[in-house]
Parts: structure tokens; sequence; C-alpha cells
């Protein structure tokens, strides 16, 4: 998950610093945007140094750099892609220029164009925090749905005491997680996942696959570790990252995939089967490259290990959700593979519905629930995607486990 961090001309400019590591630490990605004021206080390459990427500083390029249409419309490149935009610390100008509308520097110009949920920090005197222009432009961006993290009261840097000293990390982080709907309710647990496709090898140059990215695996992934969970991805071929906090294990074929799923299942409290697993494979591996012969070639194909169904025969007490990416009788195939397969949940899709299917940053899913329970989402990121479906696993979590003390 992307956060954007601003970073304002005060004092407390030097505490951003800690708070993109422990930003990174909670598994967020962070971006820094800094004010022409913050460079004053602390410089960009020590943000560039902790993230790992360019610090924005401006919203053009700098003096006697090369001006570019890239560099004029990048605050439209950063509001797409974030999450979450933090502020900390917010100096009573920022929160101005917030308020009024103002977009005179790229951060304010950020604010304006994104959509994602905005929360800032304040950091002043105390007279400043105090003075009605600051509240009435706090209480205007509350009004708007900005979330506020008030600052603490001690010693200010000015020598004055009272309010206006930037909140702790504590406050802040939990903040970004409340306003994101982040919850701890995974510690303890270990996600099993799988995800994206595998390829099934034809010739030492051709292979058998589907269209699957493996997004909404990852998407589960990463939403799990946020969550406090211990997550162990096994994946197949894909270009995605990593998410962070995640054990990644490499396969490509569906048998790789089964041994590493036996390998890892009995560390798992809940095992997610999201991968686009192939259905069979060629009964024949030709060592060379089979070289056109002809008219017509007949492929001769054997059946693949059903991973989904062979892990629910050994599952114990433990939960397991698979997925259903169908293109028909959606609801009919989701309540069939639930009951045949032994599962607790299945995620089924029509994967020719507008907004759903293969290589898309939204989804719109049923959850098919083995106590009953259907849940239609509408379409949502997959990142929403996700944590519904992990609401759902912490759902059947609490309710075993209380048939089980029953």
């Amino acid at each position: 998950m992307r956060i954007t961090l601003g970073v304002t001309g005060g004092v407390a400019a030097y505490k951003a610093a800690e708070l993109v590591r422990r930003l990174q630490q909670e598994g967020f990605s962070v971006e820094v945007v800094m004010t022409r004021a913050a460079c004053e206080f602390i410089k960009p390459l020590t943000f560039a140094a902790l993230t790992g990427k360019k610090v924005i500083t401006g919203l053009f390029a700098e003096s006697g750099g090369e001006a570019n249409l890239e560099s004029a419309i990048e605050h439209i490149a950063v509001a797409q892609r974030t999450d979450l935009l933090l502020v900390a610390p917010a100096t009573a100008d920022i929160l101005a220029k917030f308020s009024r509308g103002i977009s005179d520097d790229f951060l304010s110009t950020l604010y304006l164009a994104t959509t994602a949920p905005v929360v800032v920090a304040p950091a002043m005197n105390v007279n400043m925090w105090n003075h009605p222009a600051t509240q009435e432009n706090l209480e205007r961006l509350r009004s708007r749905g900005v979330h506020v993290v008030n600052p603490d009261e001690g010693y200010l840097a000015c020598g004055m005491t009272g309010a206006g000293r930037l909140a702790g990390q504590d406050a802040i982080i939990s903040a970004v997680r409340e306003v994101l709907q982040l919850r701890h309710d995974l510690e303890g647990q270990t996600i099993l996942l799988t995800a994206g496709p595998t390829q099934e090898d034809l010739d030492p140059v051709r292979f058998l696959t589907n269209r699957s990215s493996g997004r909404m695996g990852y998407a589960v992934a990463e939403a799990a570790a946020q969550r406090g969970a211990k997550v162990i991805l096994i994946s197949g071929p894909t270009a995605l990252d990593t998410p962070a906090g995640v054990t990644r294990v490499n396969v490509r074929t569906a048998v790789e995939m089964l041994h590493a799923v036996e390998e890892h299942f009995v560390q798992a409290t809940t095992a997610v089967f999201a991968a686009a697993v192939a259905d069979y494979r060629p009964a024949d591996l030709s060592s060379q490259k089979i070289k056109k012969a002809g008219a017509e070639i007949t492929l001769r194909l054997e059946q693949n290990p059903d991973i989904l169904a062979t892990a629910a025969r050994k599952k114990g007490n433990r939960l397991v959700v698979g997925f259903a990416a169908e293109t028909d009788k959606v609801a009919e195939n989701a309540r069939k593979k639930l009951r045949e397969k032994d599962a607790d949940l299945i995620v089924a899709n029509d994967v020719t519905a507008e907004g759903a299917g293969f290589d898309l940053d939204t989804n719109v899913v049923t959850l098919f629930a083995r106590d009953g329970r259907d849940l239609a989402l509408p379409k949502l990121t997959k990142r929403e995607v996700a944590h519904r479906i992990l609401d759902e696993v912490v759902r059947l979590a609490a309710s075993l486990k209380h048939q089980s003390a029953g």
C-alpha cells in the first residue's frame, strides 16, 4: 500500500525521517513530497536514502533542469497512485492552503488532485494553533473528511509550553490505520497463499499457461500482512513485486505448486488458493523443440493435481479458501465447488463482466461461505476485495472457534 508523505517547513520536519522508517516497518511503501520551506530544515537526500525513491520538491523541473510534460503533470500521477496522503508535520500555512483550495506548490496541488484519504498532523507554535483562523481551517478540513491528528502538549521549540508539538508516531500510525480501515485482527495467524498462473512445459521453448496476472492473490497477501499475519506466498510466474512482510516461494508448474503447498501447509492456520492453476499439462514433454511438420498437430493432455481439494482433505481445523473464475452459471458452479472441494469459502467471479477478470485493478466477486452466507460485492479495487475476503475469514474463524468451544 502506497503512502505519500508530505513534509512542510517546521522544526518538527526532522521527525518525518523517523516516521518514514516506522511506516516502512508497518508494511507501507512511502513516497515523500517536500515544500520549499521544509528543505530548509532537512535535506531531500535524507528521504531519498530512506525510501529509495525520488523526493519531489516542486511543481516543475529544478532550476537548470529540462522542463517537460512529465514534470508539469507529475502531481496527477502521484495523486492517482497513492492510497493515502499524510502530511506530517503540517504547518498552519499548508492547512490554510488546503482549506482555501490554494494550489501554488506541489503538495497543495496534490491535495486538490487526489481522491485518496488525507491525514494531517499539525505542528506549530501554541498561539498559531489556537488562533481562530487556524481552528476555522481545521474545522473546514474535518468537514471535508480530512482526518486531523491533534498535536501533543508540552515544551515547544519556540520556548513556549502548550499544544502544538507534533503528535507521537503511535498516534499518527493509528490514524493511518483507522482511515485505511486496517486492523491487526490476524496477529498470530499464518496465511498460506497461492497466486498467479502456472506454466506447463510442452518443449524447451513452449508452455501452456493462462491470463492470470496474480494481482488478486498478491492483494490478499499484502492485506493479510498489513493485518498482522505471517504470510507465505507460493507464486507462479508474475511481474509483481513481493508485498512487504511476505515470504515468497516461486514455482512454475502445478506439480511444483502442489509440492510447495504440501511443504508449508502444516504451518498455516488459513490457506487461500487464489492461483489460476492449469487444469491440464502436456502428457509428453519433448526434449527438443517441436518442429512444424504438417498442417495439424495433436497434443495429448493429462490432468494436473487438484491442489485445493488435496489441501482441503488434510485441513483439520484450518480454514480453506478457494477461487472460482467462471464465464457462466457463476453461483451454481461456485456452490458446487464449495461442496465438492470441501472448502470453507469460495470467491467467485464472472471473468467476462465489466471491471472483473484478469490483469485489472478492479474485481467483482461474490463470496460463498460454508455456513450458507452469500455476499455479493460491487465493483471494488482488488485491495478492497482482499480486505473483504479477510473480513470473511475472520468471521468464519470466530464461528469455528465458537463451535469448538461449544
